[in-house]
Formats: structure tokens, C-alpha cells, sequence
């Protein structure tokens, strides 16, 4: 990238955005050069609908580059968000959402984006995705944070630390259910055909009880501090129908297993489930995964994203045995004051005791701490 000049400098109101002036740059596709000023700017209330139209129309965009996520970070969390877009010739090119979560337990980090499994940057060409990660580094650098993660699909900084710690599942699903069935190895479809003849039924669920329910008890279980049902709410007041639940439930009308989803052009994405106990007699979690992906094909969704999984754990083998191929994520650090990337996550053995301890705590205990910790956890 041939740039004129970089400069931070401070919109009429007194928010901060990055200007970058490119002179030249070649496009993804290596033909046309990019002659025009490509501009860094910072996300507005008047911008959200041009920032998802841009998200909506962009292969590699995701749900998690929607523009609501600034809201729901900001109401929920209260986190301080930087959702920065290129701009040249008055049409957005490029997208990176940005949010600070600052804790003095795990540490201080500017990340696209928390609470979610995707995010980095988007862009329609090299310049524009330059100015963006240029502007996210200055930013980084004038907070002082430890460090700047972006969680991508694909490296875009090759002298950017990386790690190799998460992959994420993700399969072409059909109109055909028998075909749908059939993909799935024999011994994981053994287990959907047990829900269906113990005659579980699926829902879809008006409101959140059922499935906050099951979620708050099984990752209580698990030792992990739950979010907060205000979370939940809000993505669903947010997102609207882009943000579903569904549960299965018994013949005498108990909810064993629950599932919230996200839609994203033709994808559905399970994204946050919990499951009774006694899910485990009638194999309602598989039975919940398929009727998930049963009704979403019914719906035209031709991509099941079964998300993001630590390498070498249950998820990551559950996933596997559904016939699901892992993808390395490529998650990139641009380290600004720390000398390492943290390791935030339940796989740090110097968590073992806080995770023990968490599934000794009384539920509704946890249920009244946990979203102080999980706020930092994203």
C-alpha cells in the first residue's frame, strides 16, 4: 500500500476517527488500481443501515459484523466500542468493529469483537482493508492496551502473532431432509433417531424462560460464569428474527435441551444451548441439533455453522462426529503493551480451581455473579 499520509484527527463533535489517503492500491483481484482517497471513519447512529448493507452484501462478512453489536456491547456490557468503516468516493468498502474490554482479572484488549466467533476485517480491497487495520493499530496504540485481536476466517498480517488453538465447523446443508440425515456418520445418527422415536417434539420458543433455564444450569455445571438474561434479551430485541430459540421437549411436555440461534443470509448459526440432565436418556441434544437444522433447510438456509471449538475438546469431537470438517480460525494479535497473548480461556490450568469452585456455588448465586466475570470473558 502507497499512502500520502496517516493522521488521527477529531470530527466536528469530537469523536475520534483515522483518515487515510491512498494514492494507489490493487484490488484482492490484482487488476483494477484503487486511484481514489480511501477514508477511515467511526461508525454513527445515522451509519448503521449503510454499514449492514455493505455487511449483507460482502462474502466474507458475518453475523457478527452487523451493526447492532454496537448496541448490545455497549447497553449490556457497557464496553466502549470502535466500529470503524473505509469510505471512498461516499460508499463504504471496508468494515472492522472494534470494542474494548478492560478487566482487572484477564487484562486489557481492544478485540473484533468480543462475545463473538468471528470478526477482523472486511473489505472490498487491500486498501481499504490497510487503512482499516492501520487505524485499529493507532487506535490500540493511543488506549494503551495490552493487545489488539481480531478474529478472522483468514490471516491479513503475516507479522502479526496467531494462534491455532480454535477451528470452527461449517457444512452445506440441502432441501432433502433424508439426504441431510444420510450426511450425518452412523453413530451420531443413531443418536438423532433415539430422540425421534422417544417422541421428543421441537418448539420454537415466544420467549427466553425455557431456554435460560437449561442454559444457566448447564454452564453452571461446567463451571463457567453464565451471561446475563438481560443479555439475551437485548440480542433478541436487537437482531429481532435473526436471533431465535428453539427446544426440545418430551411427550409429557418437559424441556430437556434449548438452543438460541442466529440467521445470517442463508446460514443459521446455534450459537448458545443448554441441556437438562436427563437430555441424556433420550439423546434430545442431537435430536435438538437436527431439528435445528431440519427446520432452518425447511426455511431455504443452505449453511449449517455449528461454531467455534477449542482443538482437543468435547465440543470439537461432538462436532467431528457429526460429520463436520474443522477449520482453522485465523485468529490474529497485534501485541501493543503485552509481551504474550493471554490465555483467557478454561483450558489455562490456573483456572482448574476457580472452575471447581464455580460448579460448588449455589445456582442462583452464580446466576447473580456470573455476568460481572462473563463480561470480560467475550
Amino acid at each position: 500500500m502507497n499512502s500520502e499520509s496517516f493522521e488521527t484527527r477529531r470530527l466536528a463533535g469530537g469523536t475520534p476517527f483515522a483518515m487515510l489517503d491512498v494514492a494507489s492500491g490493487l484490488s484482492h483481484g490484482g487488476a483494477a488500481p484503487v486511484s481514489s482517497r480511501t477514508v477511515v471513519r467511526e461508525m454513527a447512529d445515522a451509519d448503521a443501515a449503510r454499514w449492514d448493507a455493505f455487511v449483507m452484501a460482502a462474502s466474507e462478512a458475518t453475523f457478527f459484523h452487523r451493526a447492532g453489536w454496537k448496541s448490545v456491547i455497549e447497553q449490556v456490557f457497557g464496553h466502549r466500542t470502535f466500529f470503524l468503516y473505509a469510505e471512498r468516493d461516499g460508499r463504504i468498502v471496508g468494515v472492522l468493529p472494534l470494542a474494548r474490554q478492560k478487566s482487572l482479572l484477564f487484562g486489557d484488549a481492544l478485540i473484533s469483537l468480543p462475545f463473538c466467533v468471528y470478526g477482523g476485517v472486511v473489505a472490498e480491497d487491500l486498501a481499504a482493508q490497510d487503512a482499516l487495520l492501520d487505524a485499529a493499530v493507532a487506535r490500540a496504540n493511543d488506549l494503551g492496551v495490552g493487545h489488539l485481536e481480531c478474529r478472522g476466517m483468514r490471516r491479513h498480517r503475516d507479522d502479526w502473532t496467531s494462534t491455532d488453538l480454535y477451528v470452527t465447523f461449517r457444512k452445506e446443508i440441502g432441501a432433502d431432509d433424508e439426504a441431510n440425515m444420510l450426511a450425518i456418520p452412523r453413530k451420531q445418527r443413531a443418536m438423532v433417531r433415539k430422540g425421534i422415536k422417544a417422541g421428543l417434539v421441537s418448539a420454537v420458543d415466544d420467549t427466553l424462560d425455557r431456554f435460560f433455564a437449561l442454559y444457566a444450569d448447564n454452564v453452571h455445571r461446567h463451571g463457567t460464569p453464565a451471561q446475563s438474561r438481560r443479555y439475551f434479551e437485548t440480542l433478541r430485541k436487537v437482531f429481532g428474527n435473526d436471533c431465535h430459540v428453539l427446544t426440545a421437549v418430551t411427550p409429557q411436555g418437559q424441556a430437556v435441551s434449548s438452543v438460541l440461534s442466529f440467521t445470517f443470509r442463508n446460514e443459521v448459526l446455534p450459537y448458545y444451548a443448554g441441556d437438562a440432565l436427563a437430555s441424556r436418556e433420550t439423546a434430545a441434544n442431537d435430536f435438538k441439533y437436527w431439528e435445528l437444522m431440519r427446520r432452518s433447510a425447511a426455511a431455504g438456509a443452505t449453511l449449517f455453522d455449528y461454531g467455534r471449538s477449542k482443538v482437543g475438546t468435547g465440543p470439537y469431537d461432538f462436532k467431528r462426529n457429526w460429520g463436520f470438517v474443522p477449520e482453522p480460525l485465523a485468529y490474529e494479535y497485534k501485541l501493543v503493551r503485552a509481551a504474550i497473548v493471554p490465555e483467557n480461556n478454561p483450558l489455562n490450568p490456573k483456572y482448574r480451581a476457580f472452575i471447581a469452585l464455580w460448579q460448588r456455588m449455589p445456582l442462583p448465586m452464580a446466576n447473580l455473579l456470573g455476568p460481572h466475570i462473563a463480561k470480560s470473558l467475550g
